[in-house]
């Protein structure tokens, strides 16, 4: 599972000076969207260089940052060789993504990328300023659907100046069907590009339908929901069952039901195998024996489709602590309205030794935590088993991990696996410095905080108030917590709420901790106010901030909205007789004020009693009533004033980031360094991706 920062994983980022979990902190003062650029190529500490510029391109409703990679220059040569491989092999499976978001994901973005690079005309003008976006927004989202609320976007342009474009560029390397003219290809795609009917949303949870028929992504062809449930039922999910489904699509061939799985040789494989050549290469320079041997068996994966070599794999890269690290897979469900199919996504890093300290301290208390955790008893694990707690620096990010990135990881995902063997569970350190150097400038503080105390809390505890929700939410909320006997796992009892569920449940598994004095005890937190600055942004950001992220008229539907929401609603109407939440008004604004931090923390220990319940016993209705009861709602007059006053701080409401490039200095056939480089225009990094990762077909 994870937390994200933009909100993918899930995103539990307590500062309110880092909004939203620093996914709308930015001040875009930078709008332009040139491809003219100047790229910083060389480190000149192996720390933090306070003269880096995070701020890069803005346009739409997204900013682009950047981030360092300090520690890097002082790696072995070794370590060097072995996050280069592993840069590679995150950079092979980029294309997936695309086709797993569309089937026509593919055709689209290079035709974009067509255009874009060839395009002989004046490049000046609004039009052509509309189209650029359009590919900003494309390469951002990985696709024609917005990356958060998984709607359909389209060019800003008219469909008349889309063909000026194509009938001005380099006609013959367009993406077009053996035999087919260019005005019949075009023709082809307009509903692609500019019809909002079509394939109008990637992920649709709407109670009540069929959500595999209504989503649009690649996942499921031609079979109801009713199918694909009727199909896995026949799979046994209990004890140490693989996480069937995961690495597959689910179609008809000639009406029989067929899974055609992502590995080398079959879907996908033309990337896979560069994905596995990379990890060979990464194996043989592996830190320690018991690293090589995971690398091992995930080259084995990708080649066999095996899950329960999967399971293998995960269970000693969960065992293992390098100071170079990978996520490399299909791993999170996010983009499956029923949430059994992974997306790709990879995740490079090094150990950030100093952070790690403050992560190491709360996983060493995870039993601690377990024991003294609000939940029935008989929900309760005996034993925490080996939860690896550690803060990362980012080397590079892929698939579905950018450029809208988590802040805080954990995993494996299976049930199973974490009970029996334990889990890693890190924060990614880098990142989320960008986002605070960002969040400074943002005047969220100003224009949202209740009162000047809260703000001043906010200014001087909010950060550390994140880190330690992001660490506990990891650490030990995802890894709390057992299923009764007998019962299956989520995906089949829970179904589309599973994974709101889920992170409300480790989101309130940090909330409740972080008003406890054991985190003063053990050295981690100063004192209490920590966790009131944690509770003032928490309630503010689930009741009233988070909805700059909507517009006019939509109701929550990502997972972790909807997760904020549920949590912080829920909060409010059952601590109302109380006062313990109030909205105030002042100045004809609209304000969140916690007035009891103690009563907040009952009943956010009550709400994680009871969700951690639904899921220990597989209660459908009783998630289904939750979710549909608090998370999904939006108050129209509320949310009308929000948006007026986000638009005046002249902020972006998305963040995602450029990455930095690893570039192999050579002997001859041999890497004597690896150096990085830090690109500052996101354009020209996706159009070189595109030519030097494009390993698919436009049909998979």
């Amino acid at each position: 599972m994870r937390n994200n920062i933009s909100l993918k994983w899930a995103i539990p980022v307590m500062a309110i000076s880092a909004q939203l979990f620093n996914s709308s902190c930015n001040n875009s003062t930078t709008t332009t969207t040139s491809t003219q650029t100047k790229t910083d190529t060389t480190v000149t500490t192996d720390g933090y260089d306070s003269n880096f510029n995070v701020e890069a391109q803005a346009f739409a409703d997204l900013q682009l940052l950047r981030y360092q990679v300090p520690g890097f220059n002082s790696l072995s040569l070794q370590q060097k060789k072995l996050s280069y491989y592993l840069y590679e092999a995150a950079l092979c499976g980029r294309d997936i993504i695309y086709d797993q978001k569309s089937k026509y994901g593919l055709l689209l973005r290079k035709t974009i990328e067509t255009m874009y690079g060839t395009y002989k005309g004046d490049k000046n003008t609004d039009d052509w300023k509309k189209f650029e976006t359009y590919c900003g927004r494309v390469w951002f989202s990985n696709g024609n659907h917005h990356h958060y609320s998984n709607i359909k976007f389209i060019p800003e342009c008219s469909y008349e100046y889309f063909i000026t474009i194509a009938k001005n560029c380099d006609a013959s390397a367009f993406p077009v069907e053996k035999g087919e003219s260019s005005d019949a290809f075009l023709a082809r795609i307009k509903p692609i590009v500019y019809d909002m009917g079509f394939e109008p949303k990637v992920v649709d949870q709407r109670p009540n339908i069929d959500n595999i028929a209504n989503s649009s992504n690649n996942f499921y062809e031609g079979v109801t929901q009713k199918e694909v449930e009727a199909f896995y039922s026949k799979f046994d999910t209990k004890g140490n069952a693989p996480s069937w489904g995961l690495n597959s699509k689910l179609m008809k061939e000639n009406g029989k039901i067929v899974e055609k799985t992502w590995k080398s040789g079959g879907m996908y494989g033309a990337a896979i195998d560069h994905i596995i050549g990379w990890l060979e290469k990464a194996s043989d320079v592996a830190e320690d024996s018991l690293q090589k041997a995971s690398l091992k068996l995930l080259v084995q994966y990708y080649k066999s489709g095996d899950l329960k070599t999967w399971d293998d794999y995960n269970i000693d890269w969960a065992g293992s602590n390098p100071r170079i690290d990978a996520v490399n897979g299909f791993i999170e469900v996010y983009l499956d309205a029923i949430g059994k199919k992974g997306s790709f996504e990879s995740t490079v890093s090094l150990k950030d030794m100093e952070e790690t300290k403050r992560i190491e301290a709360i996983a060493k208390e995870a039993q601690w935590f377990e024991d003294n955790s609000p939940i029935a008893k008989e929900h309760k694990k005996d034993t925490v088993k080996g939860i690896t707690g550690k803060a990362i620096t980012v080397i590079v990010e892929s698939g579905d991990a950018a450029p809208s990135t988590p802040i805080g990881i954990n995993l494996p995902n299976a049930e199973w696996i974490r009970k029996e063997h334990g889990s890693k569970s890190v924060s990614l350190t880098n990142i989320i410095h960008s986002y605070n150097v960002m969040g400074a400038k943002s005047g969220m503080n100003d224009e949202f905080g209740a009162n000047d105390m809260v703000i001043q809390r906010a200014k001087k505890h909010g950060a550390l108030a994140s880190d330690l929700h992001t660490d506990m939410h990891e650490c030990i909320g995802h890894a709390s917590g057992k299923l009764n006997p007998g019962v299956e796992t989520t995906d089949k009892t829970l179904k589309n709420y599973a994974s709101c569920l889920e992170e409300a449940r480790a989101d309130l598994v940090g909330l409740y901790y972080i008003m406890d004095h054991k985190l003063v005890d053990i050295g981690v937190m100063p004192d209490m106010e920590v966790g009131k600055a944690g509770y003032d942004n928490y309630m503010m950001n689930g009741l009233m901030t988070q909805l700059t992220r909507l517009k006019p008229g939509e109701q929550l539907e990502e997972a972790h909205m909807r997760n904020r929401a549920l949590v912080a609603h829920w909060a409010y109407e059952k601590g109302k007789a109380e006062n313990v939440v109030s909205f105030i008004k002042k100045n004809n604004k609209t304000y969140v004020q916690v007035n009891d931090y103690d009563k907040l923390r009952i009943l956010f220990g009550q709400l994680l009693k009871e969700i951690q319940r639904i899921k220990s016993e597989g209660d459908y209705k009783g998630g289904k009533d939750l979710v549909e009861n608090y998370g999904v709602k939006v108050d129209a007059a509320l949310h009308k004033e929000v948006l007026e006053r986000f638009a005046k701080l002249n902020i972006k409401p998305y963040k995602g980031f450029i990455q930095p490039k690893l570039v192999p200095v050579m002997n001859g056939n041999d890497i004597t360094n690896v150096k990085v480089e830090y690109p500052d225009n996101f354009f020209l990094q996706s159009m070189e991706y595109g030519k030097n990762y494009g390993y698919l077909p436009v049909k998979n």
